[in-house]
């Protein structure tokens, strides 16, 4: 699975584990409860539908490389392939 490069995946999972300590720390502290709350949901809400399309976007790539390649016989030789098509 091809997936965005290394470092947006370690930014957005770090901005993901700041938001959820701060989250952590308010609901620790009594205050604010609902926006603890509320964060944790975003953020859970966030990681979730980022790994979804991901998957889904995974599944539509295959599809159109099995889609493309439904044709191609790779049991022949490349210089009788080559030569057919000539």
């Amino acid at each position: 699975m091809e997936l965005p490069g290394i470092q947006t995946w370690i930014i957005f999972y770090l901005i993901s584990f700041v938001v959820l300590l701060w989250a952590a720390f308010l609901s620790a502290q009594g205050v604010m409860l609902w926006v603890s709350l509320m964060l944790v949901i975003i953020i859970v809400g966030l990681n979730f539908m980022t790994v979804f399309n991901e998957i889904k976007r995974h599944a539509q790539r295959k599809e159109l490389q099995r889609s493309l390649t439904a044709g191609f016989d790779r049991s022949k030789p490349i210089e009788e392939d080559m030569v057919q098509h000539k």
